[in-house]
């Protein structure tokens, strides 16, 4: 799949032009576009402001020489190129693998453009093959756990290697629930949001404005979607 990752990676930064606020996203594919971007910045000498979706992210780029300031120093972000964990044909995703969910939900909502990237494995008709991610905050969990699990979700706390929970960049829980059998994702979306304790969901909804899948060499744009565009 690194190879789809790449060609994904590439047509992205392809789109990137000079003079732009750029948003730098997280995981494996989106790091190989901020290599990419740093390349081609070198390269043609351009003016590139970036804004990261998570500590790993910003130092890479800033180790690359690009310049990374705080998402508070711009006053919005021109285009956002980011990864995913899996899209349906809507273009609606989940994200959070890299449990970096809330800062990609933040640069998200301020970017005019949003760019996901992806290799052909993730791109499925319908989301709940990768679980879906909930940051909450260390205190009460429990309670937040139970409710998920009322809410016949499966969740299970996100462990590090050593069977400690992870924490994410804002020091929060990371708890994964099951939806593969959920079809409203937005009334799901509205249900995690009015829990007490929830900061953030990895369901992005309505969010992506354009995908590139590496392997399959699509570029869908949202404005273009109908019935039958991605299974053509």
């Amino acid at each position: 799949m690194n190879i789809e990752k790449n060609q994904a990676a590439r047509m992205a930064v392809e789109k990137i032009q000079n003079n732009s606020v750029v948003g730098l996203g997280s995981g494996s594919t989106a790091a190989i576009f901020i290599r990419l971007l740093a390349e081609k910045v070198k390269k043609e000498h351009m003016n590139i402001v970036c804004v990261a979706t998570s500590i790993k992210s910003g130092e890479l780029g800033s180790s690359l020489g690009l310049k990374v300031v705080d998402i508070d120093d711009v006053s919005s972000i021109d285009v956002t190129v980011d990864g995913a964990d899996e899209v349906d044909y809507d273009l609606n995703g989940i994200k959070g693998g890299g449990a970096a969910l809330l800062f990609e939900k933040i640069v998200a909502s301020k970017s005019k453009y949003n760019i996901w990237i992806i290799d052909s494995s993730k791109f499925h008709k319908k989301l709940g093959n990768f679980k879906l991610p909930v940051e909450v905050i260390k205190f009460g969990s429990q309670r937040i756990f139970d409710c998920l699990q009322e809410m016949g979700l499966n969740p299970t706390y996100r462990l590090n290697d050593d069977s400690t929970r992870l924490l994410t960049d804002s020091s929060n829980y990371i708890i994964d629930i099951d939806i593969q059998h959920v079809s409203d994702l937005k009334s799901l979306s509205n249900a995690l949001e009015n829990l007490t304790g929830v900061v953030e969901h990895g369901l992005f909804i309505n969010i992506c404005n354009e995908l590139l899948i590496g392997g399959l060499k699509k570029d869908i744009k949202r404005s273009e979607l109908d019935d039958r565009l991605v299974l053509n």
